[in-house]
């Protein structure tokens, strides 16, 4: 079999380029690029990736007359989620540049798979419909909708190019209903109700400067979805890691981060507020956002993304802008737990 051949492609007016090889498909490319086109269902159904094809020349596929109409395809359209080029092509397209740009859906979803990762975390994984995706930015968050009309909000864990599956990471809270639902009642197969993508926490691409994570307990979950998302997009810039817990096993996948930091350069630092005897812990000890302090007296030329209690982040915000971080360098994404 002859390898697949590749092609140029530019999005106007954006002026971005990337290459694509004629057996994939335009959005797929875009997005392997770093190139946040719109998409929703990824089938051809919905409309929702459509574009104009300025010059050269594409196969459309599988998309629907619902979604593509004739006069649309005589007129040069093209739904990117399925159409595959023929030569090098120039493309007019939007491109998702922040949370804005990105519509809020209400979705059902299955429960496809529980893993209980630590006594009192659970990550959840969550299958869409068939014909439907939820495109979002690295860092966001979804919210359940429950039967009483009351929402839950948790951070999605997953990165945006592996949106065929949403992870969240849950942690009990005893005496709280969802979280009691979730360890002691939910199953593979339930059907649940979510909204999103919410919120104004993600990865900001457009900066050079070093990022510095700091995650408090299960505020690691949005961060695993700004590190992989990361590494996808081959993004250059320093990363380094703090990750906080009061012991050894709040630090529930410790062993992603420590192949980040052996595979990817990326420099982990686990923090034990309260480690156990047994746990013979012999690294750093005491609050998370302290061993940032420790290791940078000048935070001004970074940027940082922090995860956690609402102590902490305030700590942090309070500490890091005293060493000099610029307060729209700080980016907080504030865990709080709702009432029972």
């Amino acid at each position: 079999m002859a390898p697949p051949v590749t092609h140029s492609v530019t999005i106007q007016p954006s002026g971005h380029r990337f290459s694509v090889a004629d057996d994939a498909t335009i959005l797929e490319a875009a997005l392997d690029a770093g190139i946040n086109l719109p998409y929703g269902c990824k089938n051809g159904a919905c409309g929702a990736c459509k574009g104009k094809v300025l010059a050269g020349q594409v196969d459309l596929g599988i998309a629907q007359d619902s979604a593509l109409p004739a006069d649309e395809r005589v007129a040069g359209m093209a739904l990117f989620c399925c159409a595959k080029p023929q030569s090098d092509l120039v493309l007019e397209a939007r491109e998702v540049n922040a949370a804005r740009d990105i519509p809020v859906k209400t979705l059902p979803c299955r429960v496809q798979a529980l893993e209980r990762v630590a006594t009192d975390v659970m990550v959840i994984r969550l299958k869409l419909p068939t014909n439907e995706r939820m495109q979002f930015l690295a860092g966001q968050y979804i919210e359940f909708l429950l039967p009483d009309g009351k929402r839950r909000a948790f951070s999605l864990a997953s990165p945006p190019h592996a949106d065929d599956l949403l992870e969240l990471h849950v942690r009990h809270v005893p005496g709280g209903n969802f979280t009691d639902h979730v360890f002691n009642k939910m199953k593979v197969k339930d059907i649940l109700r979510i909204e999103g993508p919410l919120g104004s926490f993600f990865l900001r691409e457009d900066s050079n400067k070093p990022i510095i994570l700091v995650a408090g307990g299960t505020g690691f979950a949005p961060l695993k979805g700004l590190v992989e998302h990361a590494l996808h997009i081959g993004i250059k810039r320093p990363m380094q890691l703090y990750w906080g817990a009061k012991n050894r096993a709040g630090l529930y996948l410790n062993g992603l981060a420590e192949k980040w930091a052996a595979q990817n350069g990326i420099s982990y630092t686990p923090v034990l507020s309260e480690p156990a005897a047994a746990d013979q812990w012999t690294g750093r000890t005491g609050l998370v956002h302290e061993a940032v302090l420790a290791d940078h007296p000048d935070l001004s030329a970074y940027q940082a993304y922090v995860c956690g209690a609402p102590v902490m982040c305030e700590a942090a915000l309070k500490d890091f802008t005293a060493r000099g971080l610029p307060r729209e360098e700080f980016f907080a994404d504030v865990f709080s737990y709702a009432p029972k």
